[in-house]
């Protein structure tokens, strides 16, 4: 082996070695780099628009586009979370100021069930209100303590959202101003040929914009809906069961089914049979079907991505990163597909020519 390729590998090694402990070292924060990066995608015609009016005062004009990204999403979004938590303490106020205990809910739920649910609990040996209470108060219990386990640390997260935001901000200022030269720093480092590279960044372009616009869509759709569903038939705290509906659609196909179908057998047991019905309708008919009509058109359509890809990949970047896998998945499965594609007619392309090159031979 000669002392250039030695050198050569040595290097790239050097490369990757340095490459990874940056990455190790920014992980605690990646959440502020990919809000920061998804931001400045989704806001960057506003941007560029700015630049243009600003005869090309790149700075000042990402100063105007973070204050616009401040006040189209944090502050609805602070203000949002504000209302939920005052209808949360509202609520938790009158559940404990109630009469209601667990014995006398369970007594009046299993007053209710038909013959049916009887013997179905007794096949799942809940034939008894001991029974069901002794599971539910364990379930309930171990709930308890996992949420006392994570109050404890309400004051460090608190403080680490502001810093989060606070870096993703200022970094976001940054992909404005210089948005441009860093995109194009990174696609000369890429060892790879410039129209792979360019196909690469564009369904990285276009996820995102698909993935959190339809995504977001979607949510405010469904949640508002169900909200003010929630409200027109007087159940308690339509905007935090609408906010929980808005946060569990990004779940296709069941998210939001898992508020308002409780909800509704519940209604209907209670001997409410109207709201029961209208609010089953109102979640089949139309929330769901906005999930059904919507999603292919705003994700799956612009992502390149089967239905089914676009649920797996979604559930499993929610269960592996959080809030973020909603992003994340489906980026992972269009940059998966995008890179076989383009492996495949590469490979393809050299098979055909080479068959054709045997054959002129021949």
């Amino acid at each position: 082996m000669s002392r250039t390729t030695i050198e050569t590998i040595s290097f790239i090694a050097l490369v990757v070695s340095i490459s990874l402990l940056f990455g190790w070292l920014l992980l605690p924060y990646y959440s502020a780099i990919l809000w920061a990066v998804i931001l400045a995608i989704l806001f960057n015609p506003v941007h560029q628009r700015l630049v243009r009016l600003l005869g090309g005062r790149r700075s000042i004009a990402a100063v105007i586009s973070v204050i616009t990204c401040i006040c189209v999403v944090l502050i609805p979004a602070s203000l949002v979370i504000v209302s939920l938590s005052a209808e949360v303490r509202a609520l938790y106020r009158q559940v404990r100021d109630s009469n209601w205990t667990l014995t006398g809910a369970l007594d009046q739920f299993q007053a209710m069930l038909p013959d049916w649910a009887d013997d179905a609990l007794g096949n799942l040996n809940l034939s008894t209100l001991e029974d069901i209470q002794q599971s539910l108060t364990s379930g309930l219990s171990s709930v308890a303590q996992n949420i006392a386990s994570g109050a404890y640390g309400v004051g460090q997260t608190t403080l680490h959202v502001f810093i989060i935001l606070a870096l993703m901000l200022y970094l976001l200022f940054f992909l404005f101003r210089d948005g441009r030269n860093l995109a194009l720093a990174m696609r000369n480092a890429v060892p790879l040929d410039r129209k792979r590279t360019d196909h690469i960044a564009a369904k990285f372009v276009s996820v995102v914009k698909a993935t959190v616009r339809g995504n977001l869509v979607i949510a405010v759709i469904q949640g508002g809906l169900g909200g003010i569903t929630f409200w027109l038939l007087g159940i308690d705290a339509p905007l935090l069961w609408g906010v929980v509906m808005g946060v569990l659609s990004l779940l296709p196909a069941v998210g939001a089914s898992l508020v308002w179908a409780p909800f509704a057998a519940y209604l209907g047991f209670s001997g409410e049979m109207t709201k029961a019905i209208v609010l089953l309708v109102v979640g089949a008919l139309v929330i769901s079907m906005i999930d059904n009509l919507l999603r292919p058109l705003l994700v799956g359509r612009e992502t390149s991505l089967p239905d089914y890809v676009v649920l797996i990949s979604t559930i499993g970047g929610l269960s592996l990163f959080g809030i973020n896998g909603f992003v994340l998945g489906p980026l992972v499965a269009a940059l998966f597909i995008a890179v076989w594609s383009q492996f495949t007619e590469d490979r393809l392309s050299r098979s055909g020519q080479g068959s054709r090159t045997a054959g002129i031979e021949d």
